[in-house]
């Protein structure tokens, strides 16, 4: 039986450290698919559009034949089942994502037994980062280059710069 996992996010943008999450994951699964999923505590604080968000993140892994991307506004419990998946991988940064995370992994366990959540540290260099400081890095013009793959690099600049 192949393992299906799917790695839930906003994507708001993608980060290298994302991408570092997607990259380990897409070694260990048969199958990955990055889920972006619409954030109902952000709806209207979005940066990019849901078809936007994906296509940055296809852009950035289109050389990982196992993994595809989805979106999905509903439950993630409910996605993982019509979907077959039976992992939810999520990546932790500091021990203030374990708590909000751990509760959602025990809802979505509860919600649909068959599928089980697989937390993975980031990467010791991508631990601080996250796609609100990002923004605000870039909003006060500094240097974001370490934190994005290249070509979202260039859309969050153009993005927020209309937006100034």
């Amino acid at each position: 039986m192949k393992q299906i996992a799917i790695y839930p996010g906003s994507f708001d943008p993608v980060t290298i450290g994302h991408l570092d999450i997607i990259r380990r994951s897409a070694q260990i699964f048969d199958r990955l698919i990055v889920v972006v999923m619409m954030n109902h505590r952000k709806v209207g604080n979005y940066t990019f559009t849901l078809t936007e968000r994906m296509e940055l993140i296809r852009k950035c892994v289109d050389d990982l034949p196992n993994v595809s991307v989805d979106c999905d506004d509903g439950l993630l419990a409910d996605y993982a089942r019509r979907n077959q998946a039976t992992v939810i991988v999520k990546g932790l940064r500091a021990v203030s994502d374990f708590e909000d995370e751990f509760l959602q992994a025990l809802t979505n366990k509860r919600l649909n037994p068959a599928v089980e959540t697989v937390f993975m540290a980031a990467s010791s260099e991508n631990m601080f980062m996250s796609s609100s400081m990002i923004k605000q890095v870039c909003t006060l013009g500094g240097d974001i280059s370490g934190f994005l793959p290249d070509p979202v690099r260039d859309e969050i600049i153009a993005r927020l710069s209309e937006r100034a």
